[in-house]
C-alpha cells in the first residue's frame, strides 16, 4: 500500500468525518447554529437557508471526491506527489511533466493529492469554529475561521492557480470546484463572524468606558472628602 494515498485518505475522510460531526452538533444542540445567529444578526449575515442547501450541496460534492481517494491505487510512493511549497517562488519540487494526466483510471490524481492537506486544516478550522460559536465565544471561533480563509484562498488562487501545475483541466475539476466552494463559505463565514465579534467588541468598549467614568465620577466625589478627613 501506498503511504502517500493511505495518508491522503486518513487526512480527507478523518477531517471529513470530524466536521460534519461538528456541523451536525451545531444544529441538533441548544442553542443551536441558527438560534445563536438570529441573536447576533449584524452586517453580512447570511440566509440560514442558504447555508442549509450550500452546507448539503458542499457535503455531496466532497463526499463524491473523497470517493476518488478510495477507487484508486498505488503500487508505491512517487515524487508527484511529494512537492514543497515556498513562497514566492512556487512549488519548488514538481516537474510539470509528470503532472500529465495518469494513464489508467487507477492512479491518484496528482491535484488531489496536493490539496488534501490544505482541505483537512479547513475541515478542522471550521469544527473548531462551530464548537466555539455554539458556546458564543466569537473572537476565539473568528480566529479559526480567518485560518480557514486564508489557507483556502492560497489554494484557490495559488496552489490551483492558472500558472501552478495543479491549473484546472478536464482531470482535476472536482478538486477545483471543491476547493472553491470551500473558499467561498470560507470568505462568507469570515465576514459574518467577523461582523459579530466586531460588534462585541464595541459592547465591550463601551462597557469598560462606561466603568472608568464611573470610576472617575466616584472618585472626584470622594477624593475632597478623603482629603479632609486625612487632615
Amino acid at each position: 500500500m501506498n503511504p502517500q494515498l493511505t495518508r491522503a485518505r486518513i487526512l480527507a475522510l478523518g477531517s471529513f468525518v470530524a466536521n460534519f460531526s461538528c456541523q451536525l452538533y451545531g444544529m441538533l444542540t441548544t442553542p443551536n447554529m441558527k438560534q445563536v445567529a438570529d441573536e447576533n444578526h449584524y452586517a453580512y449575515s447570511p440566509n440560514p437557508f442558504f447555508i442549509a442547501a450550500f452546507f448539503a450541496m458542499q457535503t455531496v460534492l466532497q463526499l463524491l471526491w473523497i470517493k476518488n481517494l478510495f477507487v484508486v491505487s498505488s503500487a508505491g510512493p512517487s515524487p508527484k506527489y511529494e512537492h514543497s511549497i515556498t513562497l514566492p517562488g512556487g512549488i519548488s519540487n514538481v516537474d510539470p511533466d509528470t503532472l500529465a494526466p495518469p494513464p489508467n483510471s487507477d492512479e491518484p490524481e496528482p491535484s488531489q493529492m496536493a490539496y488534501v492537506p490544505i482541505y483537512a486544516l479547513g475541515n478542522i478550522c471550521i469544527a473548531a469554529w462551530m464548537v466555539f460559536w455554539i458556546s458564543q465565544k466569537f473572537w476565539v471561533s473568528q480566529a479559526f475561521v480567518t485560518v480557514n480563509t486564508l489557507v483556502q484562498l492560497y489554494a484557490v488562487f495559488y496552489l490551483l492557480g492558472p500558472s501552478s501545475p495543479f491549473a484546472l483541466s478536464g482531470v482535476n475539476f472536482l478538486t477545483h470546484i471543491v476547493a472553491k466552494t470551500f473558499a467561498g463559505i470560507g470568505v462568507l463565514d469570515f465576514l459574518d463572524n467577523g461582523a459579530v465579534a466586531m460588534v462585541c467588541l464595541v459592547a465591550l468598549y463601551f462597557s469598560l468606558s462606561n466603568a472608568f467614568i464611573l470610576a472617575y465620577r466616584v472618585t472626584r466625589v470622594l477624593r475632597p472628602r478623603l482629603f479632609r478627613s486625612s487632615l
